[in-house]
């Protein structure tokens, strides 16, 4: 039992990454990344591949994650930022397919769909308890990381010039403001915190493959980041706790229905995660945090 928690605690770390990911980008910038599973493979990717098979060091492997997920979403945010809203939700939702069908059909890069095993671990898996463990204090301390530089941005001008951003373009570019330059380094950072979030995961599982990066990832992080708040950190981290806890919680559910099978089962529970969302906009639009106005600083 105390195992099965600790992987819950680890999952929910990794999703409060990806929804800090999101926050930066959608919430603050007002970017809608329907690619988030895309950054995510392409830092476990990554990360797996350069320790698996070059056997650099795991931390060098995390780093290597971020930037190549970030360096992957500045190219995307170039290319999409003339493209309106509903726009760049279409283009970023193809770039995840697109990372995900390359790591299936092309074997001498990513192993096909078989995978990359034996993705060497935070500790050795022998140690039992002390292996989840190890895993989830590496996990909080990216989260809190990460938790406490998006706090330290929304609290500087640059945070305050990329929310101008998102209000309206034409007045923050009448204002003075560099318009794209903002965008992009809040899609690329965003991108790269997804990325450190895919390192992680696949560092914790030892396994990365094509199968574990689908479009629900995404859907997961949305109702996330709507049910805790979009545009504040800690609604993000607290959405995404409140998520996993929802998606074990089903999981016991279903098992109570009678004469479901286990495809009926699992499909049910898609069904509970949609009926969450509907609720979460219902109830509460702007999330448990909702955004705050900010006063300017005093000189």
């Amino acid at each position: 039992m105390i195992t099965y928690l600790l992987f819950a605690l680890v999952v929910g770390s990794v999703y409060a990454l990806l929804a800090q990911s999101l926050m930066l980008s959608w919430g603050l910038a007002g970017l809608v990344n329907l690619g988030l599973a895309g950054f995510f493979a392409l830092g476990a990717y990554a990360s797996a591949m350069s320790t698996s098979w070059a056997h650099v060091p795991i931390p060098l492997g995390l780093l290597l994650a971020v930037l190549v997920a970030g360096g992957a979403g500045l190219l995307v945010c170039f290319s999409t930022l003339r493209l309106r809203d509903d726009y760049l939700a279409i283009v970023t939702l193809g770039f995840a397919e697109v990372v995900r069908l390359v790591a299936s059909n092309e074997v001498w890069l990513t192993n096909g769909t078989d995978g990359i095993s034996g993705v060497p671990s935070f500790l050795p898996r022998d140690t039992g308890l002390w292996f989840h463990l190890g895993a989830l204090v590496i996990a909080l301390l990216a989260v809190a990381a990460v938790y406490a530089l998006q706090r330290r941005l929304l609290q500087s001008p640059w945070g305050r010039s990329l929310r101008a951003v998102r209000e309206d373009e034409t007045v923050a570019a009448v204002a003075g403001k560099n318009v794209v330059r903002f965008k992009a380094q809040a899609f690329s950072l965003a991108a790269g915190i997804a990325g450190l979030a895919g390192a992680i995961y696949g560092h914790y599982t030892s396994y990365v493959a094509p199968d574990q990066f689908q479009p629900l990832i995404t859907v997961y992080i949305f109702l996330a980041v709507t049910a805790g708040g979009n545009a504040r950190p800690a609604g993000a981290v607290i959405g995404a706790y409140l998520l996993v806890a929802f998606l074990e919680a089903t999981r016991f559910l279903t098992e109570f229905a009678p004469g479901v099978s286990a495809l009926q089962r699992a499909a049910l529970r898609e069904i509970l995660v949609g009926l969450g969302l509907v609720l979460v906009l219902s109830l509460r639009p702007d999330g448990l945090l909702p955004e705050r106005s900010q006063k300017a600083p005093g000189r």
